[in-house]
């Protein structure tokens, strides 16, 4: 089964939790705190193998979680940090976040890498919080939890060349005769249902990678046949080879079908009609097909290379090779995003820069609560051991720093009305 598109969940490791620890060695006056840090989580990294060809692996496992980090020890010993989880994807990969629709990464590859979920960092034991005032804090941090997110992985075939057409206008043929790839051949429409790629090699030694894409037909942009669903894989092609049937044999005219094909590509993305094209008049060695590709030639109006073929006979492949092999040399690569590159030896690995959420927001419920919530509050939340009482003292001034008792008192709370923060109620003190 031939898998190109799914939607993943991955967390990554939070990190391990600080600890509260005192020095009682004998003849140590005063040990003073003794609690390590907590190690850091591991993060979730995707990877590119070669060796892949689909996401077949993620219909199976669709939930990743990164290890967390050791808890820090007594005697200033640090936790462990996790390693990192690392998931192994096809190239061509690319990943999209699923709630903000951002691409996170576009990874093509070999052993390219992406991290997709941060792991948390550490907790600080209580030796990182004594002060001259406070020789011996009964405070440490829980670890800082990993980052999760809703993921889709969408696989776009690496090819040079799309051969693109309607189905049995012989595109899996063509593909057969002049690569090693082995597509199913039948006399009957939509017999590839999957993306066939070969390596092609011209007569002077220049080489491409061509895709055999299932049929288009009309309206494939909104669904309609099998080839909607791999019209995303002809997005990377830097050529397009439009296949046409100058037979005729089918009833159908050639010319209608070149428009209804170029139509499909425009409505699905307006930028593959930048690439450059070629046409490729096939079955030339069937009867009236000469009168076809005359006719053809008078309604065309783009100015595109015509090569009329014969895929069963192999006549005109040798110079259709070329043509191809020379526009290759001369098209760039398209880029699918714009791909913002920290470093030149970090190829389209995308990482956004992320806007600063609101710290919290208030609301307040129909009994009078009021619901305390946000991003960096529901972290600070996460870090805090409300066990010790130190801690909670912590926690309430973080708060206050932030300016969640002045929000409050401007959305009308007063002494004794009740606070909700996650899980816990809180009663308000003016």
């Amino acid at each position: 089964m031939f898998v190109d598109q799914v939607k993943v969940y991955v967390k990554g490791g939070d990190g391990g939790n600080g600890m509260v620890a005192f020095r009682r060695e004998k003849y140590v006056a005063m040990g003073g705190p003794a609690g390590g840090d907590g190690g850091k989580g591991a993060s979730v990294i995707f990877q590119v193998d070669e060796g892949l060809r689909t996401l077949m692996d993620f219909r199976y496992q669709r939930h990743f979680k990164a290890p967390r980090g050791e808890h820090g020890m007594s005697k200033g010993q640090h936790g462990k940090g996790a390693s990192d989880l690392i998931i192994k994807v096809p190239p061509g990969t690319v990943v999209t976040d699923d709630d903000t629709k951002e691409v996170i990464a576009d990874l093509v590859e070999h052993e390219q890498q992406a991290v997709i979920a941060k792991g948390g960092r550490g907790g600080r034991g209580n030796m990182r919080f004594a002060t001259p005032a406070n020789p011996a804090p009964e405070l440490a941090e829980n670890g800082e939890p990993g980052q999760e997110k809703n993921i889709v992985l969408e696989l776009k075939v690496l090819a040079d060349v799309g051969l693109v057409g309607f189905p049995s206008v012989g595109k899996s043929t063509l593909l057969s005769v002049v690569s090693a790839a082995k597509p199913k051949i039948a006399e009957y429409h939509f017999t590839t249902i999957v993306p066939n790629l070969g390596v092609v090699e011209t007569d002077d030694g220049r080489s491409f990678v061509m895709a055999d894409l299932p049929g288009l037909i009309e309206g494939a942009h909104e669904g309609v046949g099998l080839g909607h669903q791999f019209l995303r894989h002809i997005e990377r092609t830097r050529v397009i080879v439009h296949v046409l049937d100058m037979s005729g044999l089918e009833g159908r005219d050639p010319y209608e079908d070149y428009l209804t094909i170029n139509r499909e590509l425009e409505e699905y993305n307006l930028r593959l009609m930048e690439r450059p094209q070629i046409i490729v008049a096939n079955k030339m060695d069937m009867p009236d097909a000469e009168e076809n590709l005359k006719l053809f030639k008078e309604k065309v109006e783009e100015d595109y290379p015509i090569y009329p073929i014969s895929a069963v006979t192999r006549q005109g492949l040798r110079d259709l090779l070329y043509e191809i092999a020379n526009q290759l040399e001369k098209t760039p690569e398209f880029p699918l995003h714009e791909i913002i590159e920290e470093d030149e030896t970090v190829n389209r690995v995308l990482y956004r820069h992320e806007q600063a959420s609101d710290q919290f927001v208030i609301t307040r419920e129909s009994d009078g609560t009021f619901v305390v919530e946000g991003d960096a509050l529901e972290r600070l939340f996460k870090m805090t051991d409300f066990s010790r009482d130190e801690s909670v003292r912590r926690f309430s001034r973080q708060l206050r720093s932030m300016g969640v008792d002045e929000a409050l008192r401007n959305r009308g709370a007063k002494d004794g009305d009740t606070v909700r923060l996650f899980e816990f109620e809180f009663e308000f003190i003016d």
